[in-house]
């Protein structure tokens, strides 16, 4: 063959394979496009401030905290909206203020929720508490302080925390590192530290540093930035975890007890002015994250999903954006992650909680106020 046809041969070939491949391509797109269910968005409520926490009481009817210290029961049916009295004092502090509320799973019997919040702990000094009480019509009764973060911080950033329970009698939530970054890697404070406790505040016997000389034996790990989203999975009883890296480096976790998830030792991000943090993104004795985010998503609330109505997100993990202002869905598959979408970046709001109802529709909120539901077409 002279060397002009071997030339147009080599042509034809890659265009052809060029053809191929872009076909493959189409196809594959055409694929995924044909297995994403349909949806639509619909208002639920507007409230007056950032609804930071929200759980389902029955089908019916939810509570939602709003930041500046709030708790508000609505009925999802009349839209009637009640205030809840008895709260505890709530000292709104920067990140900080009336966080998340969780029903307790035999809501019904008991009538206990949790509910997470900022206070101040001394002079100058701000901490997160985990408390209890119950809920009779309007009112909040029988209060219990169940935690407070041994944290001596008069910053404003950092406080956690998402409230799961195991379905074994335990309550997991996340303490930020409240920006003093090097006290997550020591356990005798709780900055930085993923909790876990019984249901009544009480200690569990077999918590990783119960014997371990200076430690807080509450804690069930360490190494953590803010770790502002915890979800337990519907399959595993896995407890999950998103938490909010600096510059880069957002992460979702396992979490497994005694680990050390790295912070400040190690991470993806980088400090807001650009130089490294660190000793680089891995070291032996350290978890590697399940999935990192660069550039930072600000993931609040993370929710792995039962695939109720929409099957074909079954055992995705969404996690609600801040600053991309958008719904994070990650497609998990065989324990690996395959497929990363922003979804509903035409709201242009910073998603702050994201939950599923009992019947497995997807509920948002917003800073903006706004309490939203994904639901079938």
């Amino acid at each position: 063959m002279n060397p002009k046809s071997l030339r147009l041969t080599f042509v034809f070939f890659i265009h052809g394979v060029l053809i191929s491949s872009l076909c493959f391509l189409l196809s594959s797109s055409q694929a995924l496009a044909e297995k994403a269910p349909r949806f639509k968005v619909e208002d639920v409520y507007q409230a007056e401030d950032i609804v930071w926490g929200l759980c389902f009481l029955n089908p019916n009817e939810i509570l939602f905290t709003q930041k500046k210290g709030r708790l508000s029961h609505l009925d999802l049916k009349t839209k009637k909206l009640t205030p809840i009295t008895g709260l505890p004092e709530i000292q709104p502090r920067g990140q900080g203020g009336l966080m998340d509320v969780q029903a307790h799973p035999d809501f019904e019997k008991n009538s206990l929720i949790y509910f997470s919040y900022s206070a101040k702990n001394k002079e100058n000094s701000w901490t997160t508490r985990i408390a209890r009480a119950r809920l009779e019509k309007s009112e909040l009764k029988d209060l219990e302080i169940l935690f407070t973060a041994n944290v001596d911080s008069n910053k404003g950033e950092h406080f956690g925390s998402r409230i799961v329970f195991d379905g074994k009698g335990h309550i997991f939530f996340g303490i930020g590192d409240r920006g003093q970054r090097d006290l997550a890697q020591s356990l005798e404070y709780h900055n930085g530290k993923i909790i876990r406790l019984n249901e009544n505040g009480s200690i569990p016997k077999d918590n990783p540093f119960l014997s371990t000389a200076k430690s807080r034996p509450e804690i069930w790990s360490y190494g953590h930035r803010n770790p502002q989203g915890m979800a337990r999975h519907f399959e595993t009883g896995e407890i999950w975890s998103n938490e909010h890296g600096p510059r880069g480096g957002d992460e979702i976790n396992l979490i497994l007890p005694g680990k050390n998830y790295g912070w400040p030792v190690v991470t993806f991000g980088r400090e807001y002015w650009g130089p490294k943090i660190g000793e680089g993104t891995e070291k032996p004795g350290i978890e590697n994250p399940f999935y990192q985010f660069t550039p930072s998503i600000a993931p609040s609330a993370l929710l792995i999903y039962s695939g109720k109505i929409f099957p074909e997100w079954k055992g995705h993990f969404f996690s609600s954006a801040l600053v991309m202002q958008h719904l994070n869905r990650l497609a998990v598959k065989d324990g690996k992650a395959t497929q990363e979408e922003k979804m509903l970046r035409d709201l242009n709001e910073r998603i702050r909680n994201v939950v599923e109802s009992p019947a497995g529709q997807i509920y948002l909120s917003t800073d903006s106020g706004r309490i939203l539901r994904l639901t079938t077409n």
